[in-house]
Order: structure tokens, then sequence, then C-alpha cells
């Protein structure tokens, strides 16, 4: 049965997760829809690139996944199909295909919409199930949509590095307020080169040690350790790390005083000290 992985901003308030689950049960009616998340934040391209990045490597070959984010940061003429590492991704052409890969997709074609319809998020929707239809039929992605296709690119969000420092920045907050830069183990373990270290965030906060988990250190302690998507996280074992700490990750208000500013996001960040 074939798997498709549904990845959204559009939130559980209202119908239209339901609609484009009806269009493709209405399509396909032996298929696996798995949700990744509807509650990404608006805008947020390196918060979804850190979700599908993630979760993306788990599924098996051949997984289908649509991702709806930011669909209409501009009036879409077209939805991105791509193949990479044996899995298919069709999402807006806004660059977060190329965040979500950090990189090129090995193929994409461009898949054109309807002409004469207003772009809605339905029409969009529908446009990449009948490819994957097409797809399922045996048909090539050339068959499908057009191979020439030039692609909006995005670079994903980057910690910054100095000879003694790295500094990450706030990805994601989770349902219990954990607290996740944008920092890799491997990007950690390059930098520090085998140094002491010291984590420094917001009001003077200190971590000098890695732990395997929140688990490791006393009730009511902080803590940094990589999780399970391989991110630099801090933490407080049974609290409340952004809130005690005042630590944001991106919101919409941010958003706004960041276009003000002229800046393209606006992040708090977390610093790493070598000595």
């Amino acid at each position: 049965m074939p798997i498709v992985t549904l990845t959204s901003d559009i939130g559980l308030e209202d119908y239209l997760v339901a609609a484009v689950k009806g269009q493709l049960y209405s399509v396909l009616e032996q298929v696996n829809i798995v949700d990744i998340s509807h509650q990404l934040s608006s805008f947020n391209y390196p918060q979804a690139a850190y979700f599908c990045c993630s979760a993306f490597k788990y599924f098996p070959k051949n997984t289908f996944h649509m991702v709806l984010v930011n669909m209409f940061d501009e009036k879409p003429k077209q939805m991105l199909l791509a193949y990479h590492n044996q899995q298919y991704i069709a999402c807006a052409d806004n660059g977060l295909l190329t965040m979500i890969l950090d990189g090129t997709p090995e193929y994409v074609v461009g898949l054109p919409l309807p002409a004469g319809e207003p772009p809605t998020t339905l029409t969009c929707t529908a446009t990449i199930i009948a490819a994957y239809q097409q797809l399922l039929q045996g048909k090539s992605l050339d068959a499908i949509g057009d191979p020439g296709v030039a692609i909006v690119e995005k670079l994903r969000l980057k910690y910054v590095t100095s000879p003694t420092t790295m500094e990450g920045q706030i990805l994601y907050i989770d349902n219990f307020e954990n607290v996740i830069v944008n920092i890799t183990r491997s990007d950690f373990e390059k930098e520090r080169n085998g140094r002491n270290f010291k984590i420094v965030f917001k009001r003077d906060e200190v971590i000098d040690s890695i732990s395997e988990s929140y688990a490791c250190v006393p009730q009511g302690e902080k803590v940094a350790y990589f999780n399970s998507a391989g991110y630099l996280e801090i933490a407080i074992n049974k609290g409340n790390a952004a809130g005690l700490f005042g630590l944001q990750g991106f919101s919409e208000a941010m958003q706004k005083q960041s276009m003000s500013l002229q800046n393209k996001w606006f992040y708090q960040t977390v610093k790493i000290f070598f000595e």
C-alpha cells in the first residue's frame, strides 16, 4: 500500500486537512496517510525544514511526501515534484525544497497549475495528487511534469563560527518547552575539535557538558544533549526550559520586526565558547 505523508502550516481548526485527505482517498482508495505535523508556524521555513528532514529519512523508499507550507508566498504558477534519496517530495516552488534537502534535489519537475482556475490550497493539492496517481500508473517524472524547470532556492539557517565560538539559532520549542538549536552533533564535534566548552544562553545561563538525555541530571536542573534528530537540545529535567530562561523561537511578531529591520529571519541565539 502506498504511503503519503502530510506536513503543513494549515492547523487543525478548519476543514482543509480533512479535505486534502478526502482528495487523496477519492483518487487512491488504497493509501496509507501519515500526518507529520499541521501545526508548523506560519512563514517559518527553517522549522518546516527541520521537521521534514528529521522525519522523512525514516520512511521507506518511494514514500510520497506532500509539504503544504507557505503555499502562497507568491502567486503560484506551479508545484514541484522531486525525487531524492528514493523518495518523492511535492511542495510549492518557494525555496523550501532545497532547505529540506540542504541542497538541490537529484531530480525535480514542475507541475503546472490548471489554467483559468484560481490557485487555492485544494487546486494545488489536486495537481499534486494527480501527478502521484500517474507515478503509480508507471509514468516517469519527465512525462508528468516539466524537467527543465528553474526552481526557487533557499539555504538552511546556519550557525555562525569564529576560532573560539559557534553561535546557533533556536529552530523550535517543543511541547515540553525544550529548546532545539540548529547545531548537529557532527557540527559541534567538528568545531569543538576536542576542546572544553561552555554553552551560554539568555541570562548568562551556562552548561559545560553534554548529557545522553535530560534524565541524566537531577530534577529541576538544566541539561544539554543531542536529540533523536541529532540536533542540540536544551532542557530542564521535568521543567520548562523555554519559559524559565525566557527563550523564544520564531513567531509572526518577530518576523514583522525582522522585516522592518530588513533581516530575513529573527531568532534568539545560543552561543558555545571553546577553551
